[in-house]
């Protein structure tokens, strides 16, 4: 097999997991509950009038 399709195709599917697992992260860490008042704070930054 050719080196560079091999290469290309273990870039394909452990890339596809890598960011498929960054991004169960990141949503995870969205959606605890401990964060929410943070990111409701965050929300709101807009509509202060300092």
């Amino acid at each position: 097999m050719n080196t560079y399709t091999s290469l290309a195709e273990f870039a394909q599917t452990w890339g596809l997991v890598y960011f498929f697992v960054i991004f169960a992260g990141v949503l995870v860490y969205a959606l605890w509950p401990s964060n929410k008042r943070p990111f409701d704070e965050a929300s709101r930054v807009p509509l202060r009038e300092d």
